[in-house]
């Protein structure tokens, strides 16, 4: 990790990169433009068509954590949408990575987590590490509001360090219903991270997270831009997990937009 005194000119302050060392996360109120708002607004339905499309393939109305007409995880969709390179690969989020991980970062994993009006849209305690296995160095998840998020209509809540005494992997148990992973049974609520449209909550992978259902009669849509500092290989060493394209060299981005 880069130095919390090293100097910045950017969003990212020496404070708040102080904060993501001591506590896990921190919150960039309004971050994007508006141009990169509807850039990745127009992502949204064509991920939802998409997992709409292979619950009809499969005759099914759930598929992994997926639920249709309630919760949507559609990943990988910049490689249907290439558009998408030119805010993943952006100088935005190169200031991000660079501040948290270092000077040199991988794309690991990018994706739509869209939640319908419904009450059951909830998602349970887990750490994005959860979804991966236990050996790997712990990766950035960047979650960016696309529309203003509220507790009403689903705001993810976070424990910080302090709060979880947690800074590495935990193992989870799966929910034999909804298929979610959950690492914590505790009563903390957690601190709700609510915030108008282009919003980004930078958080470690290793930061136990869940959020609540959608109450409202509108859709509730965040982009997720996953970074890590390196290649992260599956568990048993043969093969890259998620995506591995370059981003950042020696502070340089080098991915094509």
């Amino acid at each position: 990790m880069t130095s919390t005194d090293e100097p910045t000119t950017g969003l990212v302050t020496a404070q708040l990169r102080e904060q993501y060392h001591s506590e896990g996360y921190f919150v960039l109120e309004r971050a994007l433009t508006d141009e990169q708002l509807e850039l990745l607004r127009g992502g949204a339905q064509f991920s939802m068509d998409k997992l709409d499309a292979a619950f009809d393939a499969g005759g099914v109305d759930r598929i992994g954590i997926n639920a249709r007409g309630k919760r949507y995880f559609s990943n990988m969709i910049y490689k249907d949408r290439p558009e998408l390179r030119q805010f993943l690969f952006s100088d935005l989020m190169a200031e991000i990575c660079k501040a948290t991980l270092g000077e040199d970062a991988y794309l690991f994993w990018e994706q739509y987590v869209i939640k319908a009006a419904d009450p059951d849209t909830s998602f349970a305690w887990h750490q994005d590490s959860g979804y991966v296995h236990e050996d790997h160095t712990p990766y950035l998840t960047c979650w960016i509001a696309l529309d203003d998020v509220t507790e009403e209509n689903g705001s993810v809540y976070l424990l910080p360090y302090s709060r979880s005494g947690i800074r590495s992997y935990v193992k989870h148990i799966e929910d034999p219903e909804v298929n979610d992973r959950v690492c914590y049974f505790g009563s903390d609520p957690g601190v709700p991270m609510t915030g108008p449209a282009g919003t980004i909550v930078v958080f470690s992978s290793v930061v136990m997270h869940r959020s609540g259902p959608n109450l409202t009669d509108r859709l509730r849509r965040v982009y997720l831009a996953q970074y890590s500092g390196e290649v992260i290989m599956s568990k048993d060493g043969k093969e890259p997990w998620g995506s591995f394209e370059h981003f950042l060299d020696g502070g340089a981005i080098v991915a094509q937009p």
